[in-house]
């Protein structure tokens, strides 16, 4: 390598040490409603142009959505199917969510984070405003920190923590453009995480992340978050992780935090069944198949329910904070 080239390697190094270091977290605004209530839907592993029952989920959830009054929809990730989107002008952006959530009631932002799936293709697209003037209700960042009075919701790029992600060779190609240097990366969003959580005034304190921490599910339990992310969560009195990934919907109970892991993975393709090696500690409800979850929250009240593709309700979980309580 010339002595020009390995000059140009080192600046753009360097180039990436800065914005990396001085990095924080975008926040966004969502305004509650006059009456206190907030009420939101997550739905995750969804993009498959309607196919593998989406359309049937999506039926659900506009039906849902309309009776419980949403404020926006969450997506745990893996927008789209295999491998994410070719570019901004990929057909598939609209084919597999505009012409499928269709709802009057849908028609709020969608707050998203990008699966392992969506990094497969050109993360960035999925990442590019002009998404958004494709479709107004777009909104997806690597990560940032959702602001609504009531919640504060921290919306956290899971996938380079995942070492099978990095290994060589591997049967996948990832674009971790804006990613690498890994372990920097890593380092500076667990520290811009902590922070923010820190600085958090909100009543309810809600990760989410595509990949899961506890599951029963195929995926199982993800080691690398365990023992880099949960740390920082349960340090911060984080009350809800919310994730995809299992193509299921679960619910467990931390036994030494408060935290409840949520998993709404169901947007399409399921039916992967229990992890045969499974931990069943905590574990309050899985159903291993299509559907998606509400959330609704007041400054002393949380509901969470899963439905299913019927829209039948499956399982409901309810917690509650004294007035005063800032956590």
């Amino acid at each position: 390598m010339s002595r020009c080239a390995v000059l140009i390697v080192l600046l753009l190094n360097l180039l990436s040490f800065l914005v990396l270091a001085s990095s924080i977290l975008p926040v966004t605004e969502h305004e509650p409603k006059a009456n206190g209530l907030l009420q939101l839907l997550v739905v995750g592993d969804w993009g498959r142009k309607g196919e593998y029952n989406q359309s049937q989920v999506a039926v659900q959830m506009g039906r849902i959505g309309k009776e419980l009054g949403v404020d926006f929809v969450i997506s745990t990730g893996d927008n789209f199917y295999e491998d994410g989107l070719t570019g901004i002008n990929d057909p598939a952006f609209e084919e597999s969510f505009s012409q499928i959530y269709t709802a009057e009631a849908l028609q709020t932002p969608w707050y998203s984070v990008l699966g392992n799936h969506d990094y497969r293709g050109d993360a960035l697209a999925q990442l590019d405003p002009a998404l958004n003037r494709i479709d107004h209700r777009w909104i997806c960042m690597r990560s940032f920190v959702l602001n609504t009075g009531i919640a504060d919701f921290f919306m956290v790029d899971t996938n380079p923590f995942v070492d099978d992600y990095w290994a060589v060779p591997n049967k996948h190609t990832y674009d971790w453009r804006g990613v690498i240097p890994r372990q920097l990366y890593i380092k500076t969003l667990l520290k811009d995480l902590d922070t923010a959580l820190k600085q958090s005034p909100a009543k309810w304190k809600i990760v989410v992340g595509h990949h899961t921490i506890r599951s029963v599910g195929h995926h199982g339990d993800t080691v690398e978050l365990q023992n880099l992310l949960l740390p920082v969560l349960e340090s911060n009195g984080v009350d809800l992780y919310i994730n995809g990934h299992d193509h299921c919907l679960e619910h467990i109970s931390s036994t030494h935090s408060r935290i409840q892991f949520l998993t709404s993975g169901g947007g399409s393709k399921a039916w992967r069944g229990i992890d045969n090696a499974a931990n069943m500690e905590g574990l309050k409800f899985y159903y291993d198949g299509q559907g998606f979850m509400s959330l609704g929250l007041t400054e002393t009240e949380a509901g969470v329910a899963f439905y299913d593709i019927n829209g039948d309700q499956l399982h409901t979980w309810t917690a509650s904070k004294p007035v005063y309580s800032s956590q």
